[in-house]
């Protein structure tokens, strides 16, 4: 038995309870996936003079949908027969992952519902109806595990955080590139050792990885048209929320050693892989790279972690541990801000603005 995800109408059609996995992807912590609003009157002042020959193209693959039938569950899985913590690590994967889909979903919806901007979006449009897919599909394979996420609950009850354009071009561009990254590097390793393929969700990570790299040609492709975003003091910003997206994907994949003890997969080998995946993408729009291959980037990521770790310890042991945890939370932001410091590498942009997804 097989079941298609039809993504125009989950938002009414998915409101069971609200329940622990929705509370949890309700929350907005440091580590979590956060929903986003801006500026759209400005966003769709941005132009593609000068990009109309790729635009056209990169337009013509989303008409053509090749994942239109990908996203198709089946029953071959049982969930009892995982050990407790994985299963619990594995909902919270598919919860997070979940939330960050649906957090594309929400916010390019808008931009398409209340933008003026044809082009813009007619994209907006296409963008949304892939991550409504994704975020469905998710949802469906947390049957698995008798839970589901109330999306319409999350998207009427999560808090919304403010973004200008830019920010939102560099934060998605990063989130859609490092989520390619992400799902083929857990995809290729499976391949190689296919006796760690516990979920038949990582049957679609290949077909699936595409749609995430479609989506950052198309804001890669926005920022090179505007190329004053890539400039002056645009350049700070750019590496900001590199080191804020490495840094986070960092911590909060440690936090899941169940789940990549299970894939035989060592979380610090596994990020360090994506970072440079993700690197060497943005060659194609960032004219600042941060220099993964530093030995200081995995000894500062690496103290973040341990920091983390502590501070999740001491915030369990009541209000005395969470005073506790004060200090640690200040080493935090100041390790944050040694990564920042680190010199990065300076990158050409290349003439031609399209990367093939050949990893």
């Amino acid at each position: 038995m097989t079941t298609t995800v039809d993504p125009t109408n989950f938002l009414e059609s998915y409101e069971p309870e609200v329940n622990e996995v929705t509370r949890r992807a309700q929350e907005t912590t440091t580590l979590s996936p956060r929903f986003y609003t801006t500026d759209v009157d400005k966003m769709m002042s941005l132009g593609i003079d000068g990009i109309r020959e790729e635009w056209d193209v990169l337009m013509a693959e989303y008409e053509d949908d090749r994942n239109r039938y990908h996203f198709q569950r089946d029953e071959e899985f049982d969930a009892d027969a995982m050990a407790p913590a994985l299963k619990e690590e594995v909902i919270d994967f598919m919860t997070s992952s979940l939330t960050s889909e649906f957090s594309g979903c929400v916010l390019y919806a808008e931009l398409n519902k209340k933008g003026n901007n044809p082009d813009l979006c007619k994209l907006f449009k296409y963008m949304a109806r892939d991550e409504a897919r994704h975020a469905g599909f998710i949802n469906k394979c947390l049957d698995d595990f008798d839970v589901k996420v109330d999306m319409g609950f999350l998207k009427r009850e999560k808090d919304y955080t403010f973004f200008k354009p830019k920010f939102i071009l560099y934060a998605t561009y990063l989130s859609e590139k490092i989520g390619y990254a992400r799902y083929i590097t857990i995809f290729r390793h499976l391949e190689r050792n296919p006796q760690n393929r516990f979920h038949p969700i990582f049957n679609k990570f290949e077909e699936w990885c595409n749609d995430e790299f479609r989506h950052g040609e198309s804001l890669a492709l926005m920022l090179r048209a505007n190329p004053e975003l890539l400039k002056g003091f645009n350049r700070f910003w750019i590496r900001f929320f590199q080191v804020a997206v490495f840094s986070t994907m960092f911590v909060r994949d440690h936090m899941r050693p169940e789940f990549y003890k299970a894939l035989g997969y060592d979380p610090e080998d596994y990020g360090m892989e994506v970072f440079r995946i993700t690197r060497d993408i943005s060659r194609q729009c960032f004219p600042v790279l941060v220099d993964v291959d530093n030995p200081l980037f995995l000894q500062r990521v690496r103290r973040m972690r341990d920091l983390a770790q502590e501070i999740a310890g001491l915030e369990q042991k009541g209000w005395l541990g969470k005073l506790r945890a004060v200090p640690k939370k200040i080493q935090v932001g100041m390790t944050f801000l040694r990564l920042l410091a680190m010199k990065t590498k300076e990158n050409p942009l290349p003439a031609d603005m399209r990367v093939a997804p050949t990893w």
